[in-house]
């Protein structure tokens, strides 16, 4: 089976959906993820998404606010 369209939804986006989450400061990683902080969205990547979800990495996400 062809894998033809495998990330072609971020494949429109700027530097392919590449660029440095605010919350781990990784730099070139894929930041697909949306998420609301004081009414403000912001993009994060996926290993940050998942410790948000597990209640980590509040202190990191308070000192973007």
């Amino acid at each position: 089976m062809s894998k033809a369209h495998r990330g072609s939804g971020i494949r429109e986006q700027l530097n392919h959906g590449r660029g440095t989450c605010p919350v781990c400061k990784r730099t070139q990683i894929k930041i697909p993820y949306e998420h609301d902080v004081n009414g403000k969205k912001i993009h994060i990547c996926k290993q940050c998404r998942a410790a948000l979800a597990h209640g980590k990495m509040q202190d990191a996400l308070a000192s973007i606010s």
